[in-house]
């Protein structure tokens, strides 16, 4: 017993160490500057020229505003650099492209690796393949081809790269065809976000809330012609411990072609859906367990009370998470927002 107690107390010392360290991190303290960015009559032309002005180990909110345009370059915020708000005029009318690619650590359009950060009204965008399947699609309706154009040669191009702690995006776009999104970790919020992609193109290991965000599998226009189904979803969650994860709630799955919702990126990849509304996009399986066949129990995959002539679960993998209303309700505690990213406030206390 006294072993017990001993054990239990280390235990509870480490759990309150880690979550203390990660409720301090970095505290944004109110602030008034206001850095401006634009094409014309700005202090600043490009985004990173703004960034780059901003003074290391800031601790006072700096509110960048874009206005309207395409900024055609990579932006990244270094670390050193937290309590940034990126504010463009909206996410149809404000766009940040640029079309590397190859590797995922060197082509992302926007890379943000401080905690604190928020970005509002943006589009951000990687270029490379969108050109070259749009094209391909207008010949095939065009001239009736049928698979006799060659499918463009996809690469790792990603239109951002999330590493910071307490990351916001709100009406933000994601928009790219292979790894839009990699939502590499740290807690983050998506909320009214558009996000489009062929292959998977939300991954990453990221404890992260898509809050009525809108999934737009691409597919279907990329590939004409083929059957192969896509995938949505390649979370990386390594073990039962970690706590991280992707939650969708409210939002909308739609697109062209067919695409699972998420395959194992890792042994304990977890997904879950909840009130989401699936076009006939999602393929019937739903999920596909890709490298850890065999360890499908390890994984959390599931639906909650999602709608749509996607949501059938019928066809789905035997081992995707079944929920009954007590687990329902369980679950949606478990992985609401306040619970699951929110427990030190931090959403709250985001600047207007």
């Amino acid at each position: 017993m006294q072993f017990l107690s001993k054990s239990l107390f280390i235990i509870i010392c480490i759990l309150l160490t880690i979550s203390t360290s990660r409720a301090a991190g970095v505290i944004c303290k109110a602030g008034k500057d206001t850095l401006y960015v634009g094409k014309f009559k700005s202090q600043f032309t490009t985004v990173q020229s703004a960034i780059d002005a901003i003074p290391e180990n800031n601790d006072q909110w700096i509110k960048i505003k874009i206005s309207p345009g395409f900024y055609t370059e990579q932006v990244s915020i270094p670390a050193n650099k937290p309590c940034v708000v990126l504010e463009g005029n909206s996410s149809r009318t404000t766009k940040i492209t640029y079309n590397a690619h190859q590797r995922t650590d060197t082509s992302a359009t926007f890379s943000s690796f401080a905690e604190n950060i928020v970005a509002k009204g943006i589009t951000f965008e990687n270029s490379y393949n969108i050109a070259e399947g749009l094209n391909l699609r207008q010949k095939q309706v065009d001239f009736g081809a049928a698979k006799s154009w060659d499918s463009p040669a996809l690469a790792q191009a990603l239109a951002a790269r999330i590493y910071g702690d307490k990351s916001a995006f709100f009406g933000c776009g994601f928009v790219g065809v292979q790894d839009t999104l990699w939502d590499v970790q740290g807690r983050h919020f998506f909320s009214r976000c558009y996000i489009e992609g062929a292959v998977d193109f939300i991954f990453g290991n990221g404890q992260s809330v898509y809050e009525r965000c809108v999934v737009n599998y691409t597919g279907g226009l990329i590939f004409p012609g083929e059957s192969v189904a896509g995938y949505i979803t390649a979370q990386a969650r390594e073990s039962s411990n970690e706590t991280t994860g992707f939650i969708f709630r409210r939002g909308i799955v739609t697109g062209s072609g067919q695409a699972y919702l998420g395959r194992a990126y890792r042994p304990y990849s977890r997904v879950l859906f909840f009130n989401t509304w699936f076009s006939p996009v999602v393929t019937s399986p739903g999920w596909d367990a890709w490298n850890f066949q065999g360890q499908e129990s390890n994984l959390v995959y599931g639906e909650i009370g999602c709608e749509g002539p996607g949501s059938d679960t019928s066809k789905r993998v035997s081992w995707e998470k079944k929920f009954g209303p007590r687990d329902q309700q369980s679950a949606n505690q478990q992985f609401s927002t306040s619970l699951f990213i929110n427990q030190d406030g931090w959403l709250t206390n985001l600047p207007q």
